[in-house]
């Protein structure tokens, strides 16, 4: 037990690691904050193989540590919001679907695995962080910092037409979520039965 414990808090270490070389690593950068990228990628393994409480481990270590890289915000909301839960929704809600991965990889069904419980913790995972992205962002927008709908320093939450105009922008901006899940997606459906064999998760 001590030494698979000890195992899973290297791999959360690695996890961490990785995630910040790969954050770096940017097809886009957007101007509010955010990239595309395959940060997300280490986070969705290790939550995947070892499960929701390691997966959100090391997401919210990685958001972390994100925060001290690049901190963006311009209200406290934004500080837990878009670091440490988006990301510990990343690896939380992708160890929804250990169970049933470690089922089906031990019963010997590897295809039905990756071609169906991988997209699905993917779908998931990026699901969650989306909507802790798109509740930061509605906050963001809703002053009229980077060009909201009011004049600044003035909140748009006692004006609904003002709150929607930020809501829709905040939806379309996120957008840069699914699209890096989509290419943490690509890699995963290569990478996992390969690692599932050569590391196999004790």
């Amino acid at each position: 037990m001590t030494g698979t414990r000890t195992r899973v808090l290297v791999e959360i270490s690695l996890t961490v690691a990785l995630a910040t070389a790969l954050h770096f690593v940017r097809v886009w950068q957007m101007p509010a904050g955010g990239s595309v990228s395959l940060e997300m990628l280490p986070i969705l393994v290790l939550g995947l193989r070892r499960g929701a409480v390691p997966g959100m481990a090391a997401g919210a270590l990685f958001g972390v540590v994100d925060y001290f890289m690049e901190p963006f915000f311009v209200h406290w909301v934004q500080l837990f919001l878009d670091y440490p839960i988006a990301f510990a929704l990343v690896g939380g809600l992708a160890g929804v679907w250990t169970p049933l991965w470690r089922r089906l990889m031990a019963a010997g069904r590897t295809t039905l695995a990756v071609s169906w419980v991988v997209p699905a913790a993917v779908v998931l995972a990026s699901l969650g962080r989306y909507v802790a992205h798109f509740a930061s962002g509605v906050v963001f927008f809703a002053t009229a910092v980077m060009g909201g709908p009011l004049a600044d320093g003035q909140s748009a939450f006692s004006n609904a037409g003002a709150l929607g105009a930020a809501a829709a922008y905040s939806a379309i901006y996120n957008l840069y979520v699914p699209i890096s899940a989509a290419a943490c997606l690509a890699a995963m459906l290569v990478l996992m039965p390969v690692l599932e064999k050569a590391v196999p998760p004790r």
